[in-house]
Order: structure tokens, then sequence, then C-alpha cells
């Protein structure tokens, strides 16, 4: 049996040692980066390095911007800054005492605007492919959690 081998899955890899709840994280390649996590010290931790929920939430802007740039692209619109605010409200029971229920964020709300030549219904149909397109998005939308994605326009500066 021949087993195809798609050229279009990259694969990312993250490797991680640590003690406690503090880590330092390699991101494998040739480019050399590498990033530290810490928790609150509610949870254990010295607080010296962002949280991992931190990374996640960063991770939801960086990962809409991104997507945004490939998605004007495709649609011939012209983007110029951006800002993100994300919150992402978690009930920490689970997570510290042990209770019953889901430990994930109840509510994730991203407020994104950004310049852009798009408006009406263009503007529209560009912010719904990201969100379609962006991967962190869907890892959020898919998990159920409650998400909340309002994206604003303002004039190219």
């Amino acid at each position: 049996m021949t087993s195809t081998i798609r050229t279009s899955v990259v694969p990312f890899v993250v490797e991680a040692s640590g003690t406690g709840v503090a880590q330092h994280l390699v991101v494998e390649g040739t480019a050399g980066h590498e990033f530290d996590a810490d928790a609150y010290p509610a949870f254990g931790g010295k607080d010296e390095a962002p949280s991992p929920l931190f990374y996640a939430l960063g991770a939801l802007t960086s990962c809409n911007q991104v997507t945004a740039t490939l998605v004007a692209k495709d649609l011939g619109i012209t983007l110029g800054k951006f800002s993100f605010r994300v919150q992402g409200d978690l009930d920490t029971t689970v997570l510290v005492t042990g209770a019953e229920g889901n430990s994930n964020f109840d509510t994730v709300t991203v407020e994104a605007t950004v310049e852009t030549d798009a408006t009406g219904d263009a503007f529209g149909h560009f912010v719904s492919e990201v969100e379609r397109r962006c991967p962190v998005t869907q890892l959020f939308v898919r998990s159920g959690v409650g998400f909340v994605n309002t994206w604003t326009r303002a004039d190219l500066a």
C-alpha cells in the first residue's frame, strides 16, 4: 500500500521542558524561536512569563491577522493597521479545585479593528472568511466555547 504525502500539510512542532508549572519551549526548525510559560502564583507559578492561557489568546489575535492578510490578498482588499482586544472568561474551579465541569473558557470575545478599503458586504464577506479560515479561531469555535467575534473597519490611513 502506498501512502500519499499531502504537500499542503505543514507540521508545527514545539518541544518543551520544565519543572512545576514553568516551561521553556523551543520551536522546531531553523529560526531558533524559544519562549517561556509560567502561571499565576494562585496556580503555583511565579508569574515570570505569560500564562499558557495568554499564549492561547495571543495565538488567536496573531492567527487572525495572518489569516486576514491571506484572505485580503485573495479578495483584492487592501489592509492597513490592525488592533485586537481579546478576553477569555475562565471559571477556574475545575482547574484549581478539581470540581466537575468543563475547564475551557466560558466565553472568548474578539474585538478587532482593521484599516481597509473594503466596505459593506465586501467587509462582511472578508470577516466571515477570516473566521472560517483561521485555524486558531476554529479551535475555539469548535471547542464549544461561547465565541463572540466583532470586527470593525476603519479608513485606511
